[in-house]
């Protein structure tokens, strides 16, 4: 069986094609593929942008779509010789939607020193990864560069992030960071738009991103959003959950109650894991885990949300969050429709909290 690809190895081959981008050191073929697509679309991009300049990008450089083009073509454009200058470039997107791909190897199995070809194949758009037993993939293997993205698990988006965030000259403050994180998700191409964003909004001179920057300029309320939700029921303010409750009722399309039903369901299976490492160290004796442990345990945003579980999960025996795990279940349904009583999302929500902060085991 093949050895799975790591995000770490993602991430070292992804930095070295660059590195070798910037020194102008470029391969005859590039294959970019993988379920990733932010590198894919980062790598083509540079490419897009440092191997020809402006003027020469008019007349040498042309770019397919596997939905509206045929692999016929495409060869046929590979074998072309630039104009007045000394590389054309082909890039073909979407290559998951183009028939009979592995035509393509009668360009590739004797590709030409004066094209470069770049072509990016999505898995997520199919279900499925390239077939690696085709002419094409091999010879792409054989003669040029080949990238296979891999997306990050939880605990390894913090690492990537951090070093984002670096690389543009910034830092995130924790609450920021956790804002930021909760907001987007796990998508790490809009992760790194939103952090480009900030880097050109705040003041000169700025380096240091606060709550208030990503409320300012990336349009999260520091009051009202999903991240707050969670906090003030994990510190049991009942006032404040229900405040913001009232908020997302009132708009429903930014706030859709399954989406925070599940952002709920994942702080109590949080407390959930957090008391279970607490009861291994009581009863057995096993050493409790560090804060950097914690966040790949129990699948936390950041040591500074563990820090923040950690100082409140006294307040939650697991008994209660076993029963509340069941009611979020239970609301999950209804929120589908299923026995609501024709309660719209936004008077379930309210309902669901005031169970949560009556419950008891």
């Amino acid at each position: 069986m093949a050895k799975s690809l790591k995000f770490s190895d993602c991430i070292a081959s992804y930095n070295a094609i660059m590195k070798d981008i910037e020194a102008r050191r470029f391969a005859n073929i590039y294959l970019l593929t993988g379920d990733e697509g932010y590198f894919i679309d980062a790598i083509c991009d540079r490419l897009q942008e440092s191997i020809l300049n402006e003027a020469e990008r008019s007349f040498n450089q042309l770019t397919f779509y596997g939905a509206d083009s045929n692999p016929g073509d495409i060869v046929m454009y590979c074998r072309q010789m630039p104009m007045m200058g000394s590389y054309q470039v082909v890039i073909v997107r979407e290559v998951q939607q183009l028939s009979k791909i592995d035509s393509l190897s009668h360009y590739t199995l004797q590709p030409k020193d004066s094209t470069i070809l770049i072509v990016c194949y999505k898995n997520k758009e199919q279900g499925r990864g390239i077939d690696k037993r085709t002419a094409f993939y091999k010879s792409c293997v054989k003669s040029g560069c080949v990238f296979e993205s891999v997306r990050p698990r939880d605990y390894e988006v913090d690492a990537w992030l951090n070093s984002y965030v670096s690389s543009v000259g910034l830092s995130l403050e924790p609450k920021a960071f956790a804002m930021l994180k909760e907001h987007v998700g796990m998508d790490l191409g809009r992760m790194a738009k939103e952090i480009d964003k900030l880097k050109v909004s705040i003041n000169e001179g700025e380096r240091v991103v606060t709550d208030a920057h990503i409320e300012e300029f990336i349009g999260l309320s520091k009051e009202f959003n999903t991240f707050e939700l969670n906090d003030a029921v994990l510190k049991q303010d009942m006032a404040r959950a229900m405040r913001i409750a009232e908020h997302f009722a009132h708009n429903p399309k930014s706030y859709p109650i399954t989406l925070t039903i599940t952002i709920l369901f994942g702080l109590f299976q949080q407390l959930f894991l957090l008391n279970y490492h607490s009861w291994l160290t009581r009863r057995r004796g096993v050493p409790f885990p560090s804060d950097v442990e914690l966040v790949r345990l129990i699948r936390a945003n950041s040591p500074y949300m563990v820090k923040e579980l950690k100082a409140h999960v006294s307040k939650w025996d697991n008994r209660r969050v076993y029963a509340i795990l069941g009611l979020l279940r239970e609301y999950d349904a209804k929120s589908k429709g299923l026995d609501s009583g024709g309660l719209d999302g936004g008077e379930l929500l309210k309902e669901l909290l005031l169970k949560i902060f009556i419950q008891r085991p």
